[in-house]
Formats: C-alpha cells, structure tokens, sequence
C-alpha cells in the first residue's frame, strides 16, 4: 500500500459495500491536456510549498468550499493525493474532514505561492 495516494478504502472489494446502495455518479471525463497540464504544475508547487513551508510549521493548504462554504484543512500528503486522483481518475477521492485542525498551521494556496516567490526572490538576492 502507498500511503501517498491516500487512505484505503476499508471497503475496498467488499460485495456488502455500503456504497453500494448510493446513486452511481456520473464518470468523470477526461482531463483535457491543458487541465492535466494545469494539476502537473500545481503538483510541483505544492511540492515547492511543502519544503518552503513545513519547516515553519505550515501543516498544508486550506481552501474554501464553493459547496458548503467553509473552508477545508488538507494536509501536504492529501493534498498531494489528491491532485493525483484528478490526473487518473479525473475526480478527487472523497475523504473525511480534518478533525479540529490547528488553523493556524494551514495557508491559503495564494499565501503559499506568495511566501515562495518570496522566499525565491531573496534567495537570488545573496
């Protein structure tokens, strides 16, 4: 098992699988080239921000459900996995919300972009 690619389904091969029971979704389509290019980038960033941030106690990246509208706390290695599942499956594995998450060791994925480039552009300085 590869703990990268996010919990396991305890599920998994189950003929008695609750899931079972709900609605099959509509499958996911295909990402376009530009879209697989797209997740491609924002995976080497997150990747970027991980080594930029962790040091400092940034935990991952927070983002705002347009669904519920609160805002959601993943950590580097979901995060990862799930910018994984959209390259293979075209959809991202449902999961369950982080449990009272310090918010404060989370950022925004523009304050992480923020905090690299600034982190680079001094780097270049010296």
């Amino acid at each position: 098992m590869n703990l990268d690619d996010g919990p396991l389904d305890p599920f998994l091969g189950d003929p008695d699988d609750p899931a079972g029971l709900l609605d099959d979704a509509e499958p996911a389509q295909p990402l376009s080239d530009d879209e697989r290019a797209d997740v491609l980038a924002d995976l080497a960033e997150l990747s970027e921000f991980r080594v930029t941030l962790e040091p400092h106690g940034i935990a991952g990246i927070t983002v705002d459900c347009g669904d519920c509208g609160e805002q959601h706390f993943f950590g580097w290695d979901l995060m990862a996995a799930n910018l994984r599942a959209l390259l293979g499956e075209g959809r991202t594995h449902v999961h369950e919300p982080a449990f009272a998450p310090d918010q404060d060791a989370y950022v925004s994925w523009d304050y992480a972009r923020g905090y690299a480039d600034a982190v680079q552009a001094l780097s270049k300085r010296r």
